[in-house]
């Protein structure tokens, strides 16, 4: 019996776990494996880009978790800088084009294929937008442009950051590193819209203490240029920025063009729907995963892009384990995110106020200050934790925090208890650790916790 064929469509996370774990389970006697990939590197830390950038680390060695010589001694038939440009569901085969070659598209059947094709940064349509000195980071590829663009410099460079959401202040943080003047514009009333306002002005007002000018309701209208074609500012409808350098940090969207085009199913954000196999909906050998896909909302029941490489990891595995013949799932996720620009970390799960309301929820919000350490303890660092909780039954919906060292990965316990589905109440019961040197006697997520469960039972009294 002749080997059936998986065709992976993209070579990082996602698309080579998959690979990788359909190998684990089946030899080339029994499943060829080939993967396809326009860019030059696989397997990598995207998230770890500003860190290359701000010379935390020497990349971009470090941020490739495998190579392509190592996923071919595995027995993956790897193909570099080619992209596939068109899926023929009928005929259950794809078009590739050799990138270094130009000689023309062929066709590639497959038996099984994964759509792993990532997401790409939002880079609205502005004059001057693509012009040279302007950069977009979702790849090593776009990391090494910015890279190369710096050089050895940096001291006295202007760069101006377009967007303030995880990679907007993370990149304003490596440039200060490397000792650019930075200027971060955001169009919202705030910095960072994965959190509440309210908990976004606290980030707003640390980076101007940081040496960071952040310009809130900044509408950008042009990126100017020199006449050969370089920017030279960013233009908002109050003013102008002058740029030596300019970074888009406005988010990004699933890159499913290919999948819309051949008529697979897709969701509100554009991202690709699948069951909890990561199977694509009505299509019993495709499958997809990574941040071209929409996964459940544990907490809202409805499905929302998570661009995370933590879930694109998982979404690879399950798919590997369901080509290779074994069972797996991927049941949902909460939204768990955490970050942080300089000495500020910033972290997030559940839904926000505006997301809560959007799918009918109605709540209760606390806010608490607290210490990342018992008060007396050296080193203690300030912290601020926000938490939603549904009105009458006490759910918890979502935690927000901002603070101090110590005060970003807190955020994991508020993680755990959302997709447990606990209470706020029954969260103030949960045994948590404490020494001086680690925290209060009381943590502050079950302190908000305590305030949240006060404030659902006033509520229900009123």
């Amino acid at each position: 019996m002749a080997a059936q064929r998986l065709v992976v469509i993209g070579g990082d996370a996602a698309g080579m776990s998959a690979a990788s774990g359909a190998r684990r389970l089946k030899g080339p006697d029994e499943l060829e494996i080939v993967a396809f990939e326009r860019g030059t590197f696989t397997s990598y830390s995207a998230c770890g880009i500003p860190y290359w950038v701000g010379g935390d680390i020497e990349g971009p060695g470090p941020l490739v978790a495998r190579t392509p010589t190592e996923h071919r001694r595995r027995g993956i038939g790897l193909r570099l800088r080619t992209e596939v440009t068109e899926i023929d569901t009928g005929r259950q085969r794809v078009r590739v084009r050799d990138l270094e070659a130009g000689d023309g598209e062929r066709w590639e059947g497959y038996d099984h294929l994964v759509v792993a094709t990532g997401a790409r940064p939002l880079r609205p349509d502005l004059p001057g937008i693509d012009a040279d000195g302007v950069f977009g980071l979702q790849s090593l590829d776009d990391g090494k442009a910015l890279v190369d663009a710096l050089g050895g410099r940096g001291e006295g460079l202007r760069a101006v950051v377009v967007g303030a959401g995880y990679i907007g202040v993370e990149m304003a943080e490596a440039l200060v590193k490397r000792g650019c003047r930075v200027t971060v514009l955001e169009r919202g009333e705030q910095p960072m819209s994965t959190l509440d306002p309210d908990m976004g002005r606290l980030v707003h007002e640390a980076m101007c203490g940081l040496g960071i000018e952040s310009v809130t309701g900044a509408e950008v209208t042009e990126v100017r240029t020199s006449p050969e074609g370089r920017a030279t500012a960013v233009v908002t409808k109050e003013a102008e920025y002058p740029a030596d350098v300019v970074v888009l940090g406005l988010g990004v969207r699933p890159e499913t063009g290919l999948a819309r085009d051949a008529g697979l199913p897709l969701g509100e954000s554009g991202g690709l729907l699948t069951d909890l196999a990561m199977r694509v909906r009505g299509r019993e050998n495709i499958w997809a995963g990574g941040d071209c896909v929409e996964v459940l909302d544990l907490v809202s029941g409805r499905t929302r892009h998570l661009a995370l490489g933590t879930h694109a990891n998982k979404h690879g595995q399950v798919i590997g384990t369901n080509v290779g013949g074994g069972y797996a799932t991927f049941p949902g996720a909460v939204g768990t995110a955490v970050s942080k620009v300089c000495d500020l970390e910033i972290a997030r799960t559940g839904l926000l106020e505006a997301e809560a309301t959007a799918v009918g929820l109605r709540f209760v919000t606390v806010t608490v200050e607290s210490t990342s350490r018992a008060g007396y303890y050296p080193g203690t660092r300030p912290m601020t934790v926000k938490m939603l909780a549904e009105r009458r039954t006490g759910r918890l919906l979502g935690v927000q925090i901002v603070g101090r060292e110590g005060a970003g990965k807190r955020v994991d316990i508020a993680a755990v208890a959302l997709t447990a589905g606990m209470t706020a109440e029954r969260m103030t019961a949960l045994d948590l650790g404490y020494a001086p040197p680690f925290s209060p006697v009381w943590d502050p997520v079950l302190t908000a916790a305590r305030k949240a469960a006060a404030a659902v039972a006033r509520d229900s009294h009123g």
